[in-house]
This record gives structure tokens, sequence and C-alpha cells, in this order.
């Protein structure tokens, strides 16, 4: 029997990769991507704001682009689980259930994110993929479920435009984030359910 060549079972070279700390770059460069820009964000820039070295980041994303989509694909896994909207029994009283705080808050933060990445989705179709999971389906496809909830109660009609619906909230807080710089409150969201949302649907707006 022949032995084993000693440099067949050496280890490879090289330091093995680190992936424990992928989470906090990830979310630095989010947070580097809504304040600058993709086309103004650099990779020492990620690693200053993480406190990690560039060398760490160039070992587990090679360009920029990799850097990119990765850390907007994250979003979508640590974005507040919408899966299994609450269900009140009313649609006023399931989309009012839905605005919490740190929905409110993760929702600024998308718009930014999605406004610095715009100059990008046109050159890279894969992350325009990404962009739409993780920054837009999750949000739309809770509230499908709350408006088909709706309808099948009888409290909406079944020729409602369930997809415009959807669509009534975002651009109302796209608007007021990103063309008026004013922040979003709850106020300003339930404003939004029961002065156009309901209406749109059909309901009589609330007092």
């Amino acid at each position: 029997m022949t032995q084993a060549d000693p440099a067949d079972t050496k280890p490879p070279l090289g330091r093995r990769r680190d992936h424990t700390r992928d989470p906090e770059i990830l979310d630095a460069a989010l947070d580097v991507l809504a304040e600058t820009g993709y086309d103004g964000m650099t990779i020492d820039m990620v690693a200053a704001r993480a406190k990690a070295g560039k060398a760490t980041l160039y070992r587990r994303w090679s360009s920029k682009p990799e850097l990119v989509l990765d850390a907007v694909a994250c979003m979508k896994s640590k974005d507040i689980d919408l899966s299994s909207p609450p269900d009140t029994g009313t649609l006023r009283g399931d989309l009012v259930a839905m605005v919490t705080s740190p929905t409110i808050q993760e929702s600024e933060r998308k718009l930014k994110v999605m406004v610095g990445i715009v100059s990008m989705i046109a050159r890279d179709p894969e992350l325009a993929v990404a962009a739409r999971e993780a920054l837009i389906e999750p949000r739309a496809a809770a509230n499908r479920i709350v408006f088909r909830r709706a309808m099948e109660r009888g409290e909406i009609s079944a020729d409602c435009d369930v997809e415009m619906l959807c669509t009534i909230s975002p651009a109302m807080i796209a608007h007021r984030v990103l063309m008026l710089r004013q922040p979003v409150d709850r106020d300003f969201m339930i404003g939004i359910i029961d002065r156009i949302v309901l209406p749109a649907a059909g309901l009589s707006p609330a007092a």
C-alpha cells in the first residue's frame, strides 16, 4: 500500500475566512450606501464604519458590487416577520396593527438604501431582483394577505385592485422621506390608512 505524499495532506495556504463579522459588515455597508449612494461608497468607508480591516472585506467580497448585492439581500433575512400579519377582524385593525416603530424605522432605512442603489440597478439586473425581493416584496406580501382577508369577509369588494392598494402607503412614505425630507411617524401612517387607503378600498374614512 502506497503511503500518501505528505504534501497532499497539507492544509491550503492562506488564512481561513471568518464569517462571524459578516452581519456587522453588511449592516455597515447598508449605512454607508444609504448615506453616500452607490457611486460615492467605497470599501474603505465600509471597513471604517464596521471597524474592520480592508483586507478582511476583500477576503470575503472581491468587489464593491458583490458587497452591495449581499448587503441588500441581507435586508430580507433580517426584516421584521410579516409573513403572518395580525388578524384583528377588520381591515383597518389589521393595517393599524402593522404600524409599529420598528417597521416605520426599517421602511425609512429601506427607502434610503433604494435611492442609494438606483444608479446601479439600471446596470445590474441581479441587484434589481435582490432589491425588489428585500426592499419591496415583504411589505407588499403582508398587505396582500390583509386585503384578501377583507375580501373573504365581504368587508371590501372582490373587484378591488389589491396591487394598487398595496402601493399607496409606500408611495406616500417615499414622497415624504425623499422629497419633503420629513420623518415618518405613527400618526402619519394611520392618516394614510384612514384618509386614503380605506376610501380607495371603498370604505368610509375612519373618524
